[in-house]
């Protein structure tokens, strides 16, 4: 393995499950160990994955980084079209009649823009909350990705109001410590929905 070319090998560790790589392979030797650090490995294996685009430029100080953190890319929200009614859902408070999940497009409504979402959480007619906590060192966020790379937190969501009822929407989400200090913290405005609106469904989306 000594005598084989730089690229070559690189193209070979490239074939390697990125955790043996990281865990095993930079534990061979000096070589190795510099060609996992490096970022020629992990840009190919970003191209050999699809994971490079515009997005990726940004991101490319540290190309390690950037591939663990675009494979685990994905909703952390557990359970978030009610499909297993409030399961995951801690600190419920129920204004009104309280929180029910009905079938889209339910009374008033419009069907959603995925076809994959059947089902939504309804509130009443007095303030309904809920709220999640997401363990991230659990979801395979290690400290000290978080620490120092300090990943962008994307939320999004998703609201509509009853075409014959207006409503208020707020969302507010908090980045906490081990020891559940506020690290971070945003916190939308409160958006009102007028009576007689059209039902659409609006995105939200906001970043901490």
């Amino acid at each position: 393995m000594e005598s084989l070319p730089e690229a070559v090998l690189i193209r070979i560790l490239a074939s390697i499950p990125a955790a043996d790589l990281v865990l095993v392979c930079r534990l061979v030797c000096c070589q190795w160990k510099n060609l996992v650090d490096g970022a020629a490995l992990w840009i190919l294996k970003c191209q050999q994955e699809g994971l490079t685009g515009e997005e990726s430029q940004e991101n490319a100080e540290n190309w390690q980084n950037f591939y663990f953190l675009s494979k685990r890319k994905r909703n952390l929200i557990k359970n978030p079209c009610g499909e297993e009614d409030l399961q995951y859902w801690g600190e419920v408070e129920n204004g009104g009649d309280g929180w029910k999940i009905e079938e889209l497009p339910g009374d008033f409504g419009k069907e959603f823009p995925s076809e994959d979402v059947h089902k939504y959480f309804v509130t009443s007619y007095e303030w309904c909350r809920k709220s999640q906590v997401i363990d991230l060192r659990a979801e395979g966020y290690w400290e000290e990705l978080m620490d120092t790379t300090q990943p962008k937190v994307v939320v999004k969501d998703w609201y509509a109001g009853r075409s014959d009822a207006g409503c208020l929407y707020e969302l507010c989400v908090k980045l906490l410590s081990e020891n559940e200090d506020v690290l971070a913290e945003y916190k939308s405005e409160t958006i009102a929905i007028p009576q007689d609106n059209d039902a659409d469904w609006t995105e939200f989306q906001g970043q901490l």
